[in-house]
């Protein structure tokens, strides 16, 4: 079986990617893969990395610099080109895009050859991109189930949830000590995100440095590009305990009593794959304002509680948490909610839906 995958810019695209070939590879032993991403972006370095085999095009995300945006349309007919001369060859039998401005060439160009083409939608409401080529698709697979009224023109919709549910719900535990962290008290985890928040972060050390319930300890995951020794100084507490990063997040969530996270499509199905009660605070500086919608959908359904940053106070966040560590029945609430998008399997349900359509040639 021969697949091109797609994804680029962001991990929330390109870890999905990566999950739903690992799922082909065990069910297909006569696999081969081809990654196609951009010249400039992540995926670049990781995906070569991985021995999978890598093309990559040189193309941008629309801007309102008109220059630049001319250029682009150059560009995306170049890369339609080389598109179609890389599945001549390659002779794919499926295209599988995953999200990001890179897709739409390589959708398109596959959609122009015949070959069969699915999306894969991560979040509530579709990107731009995934609106755009939604109408050259045989098939889009979506995470969330309201997502279907967003989708455009697509011939057809499955729901299969976010590969990442899986990561979750597979984890190993990871253990408290090494972390410093008690094995009695109650933990909250605070996730800034990879990359971490300026905005967050600060609005944070008000919290961390204000009058905290010592009965609860607090490990803080600030994110790569903060300074930790200096986030470290400016917070005093005993119980508060700040690391960069950590690879095995939804591990630690396993044995964490709370979790407190931004609202990507990733982290969410993580939070639910390893049934952790969580406070959530979308991030409001990314495109098409996805993580409000991603957080807002799973908090009317009663699966989290969700908080928007430029309401946050110390004071409201901390009112939060002593709710939920307190109220043993609204953790059970949201955990029995949480179920409704946690009893399938998305990997597995993703790698099916795909296959039928190959087979369906």
């Amino acid at each position: 079986m021969n697949i091109i995958i797609s994804a680029g810019g962001s991990g929330g695209h390109i870890y999905p990617a990566l999950e739903i070939i690992e799922e082909f590879k065990k069910h297909e032993t006569n696999l081969n893969i081809l990654y196609i991403g951009t010249h400039n972006r992540m995926e670049k370095d990781i995906i070569p990395k991985l021995g999978i085999k890598y093309e990559e095009l040189e193309i941008y995300g629309f801007t309102r610099d008109i220059k630049r945006d001319i250029k682009n349309v150059f560009l995306i007919k170049k890369a339609l080109k080389k598109c179609k001369n890389i599945m001549r060859k390659f002779k794919p039998d499926v295209v599988i895009g995953v999200g990001g401005y890179v897709t739409y060439p390589v959708i398109k160009a596959a959609n122009k050859l015949g070959i069969k083409t699915v999306l894969h939608e991560q979040n509530s409401r579709p990107g731009k991109v995934n609106y755009l080529i939604s109408k050259f698709t045989d098939l889009s697979l979506i995470s969330f189930k309201t997502s279907e009224k967003y989708m455009g023109k697509c011939k057809k919709i499955i729901y299969t949830g976010h590969p990442s549910l899986d990561k979750g719900r597979l984890a190993k535990k990871e253990s408290r000590l090494d972390y410093g962290l008690s094995l009695t008290k109650k933990v909250v985890l605070f996730v800034a995100g990879s990359l971490g928040s300026s905005s967050l972060n600060n609005k944070m050390l008000d919290f961390l440095n204000s009058d905290l319930n010592n009965d609860y300890e607090i490990l803080y995951i600030a994110g790569n590009t903060i300074d930790i020794e200096d986030l470290k100084k400016k917070v005093s507490k005993k119980n508060v305990k700040i690391v960069p990063y950590v690879n095995n997040l939804p591990g630690l969530m396993k044995v964490c009593d709370i979790v407190i996270s931004r609202a990507g499509a990733g982290s969410l199905f993580e939070i639910i794959g390893t049934s952790s009660p969580s406070i959530i605070i979308p991030s409001p500086n990314v495109a098409n304002n996805h993580q409000y919608y991603n957080a807002l959908e799973l908090s009317e359904a009663g699966a989290i509680i969700m908080l928007e940053e430029n309401n946050l106070t110390k004071e409201i966040l901390s009112d939060n948490i002593n709710m939920l560590l307190k109220d043993e029945n609204k953790i059970n609430k949201l955990k029995n909610q949480m179920q409704k998008y946690g009893n399938i399997k998305p990997s597995k349900a993703i790698y099916d839906s795909i296959k039928k359509i190959i087979d369906s040639k």
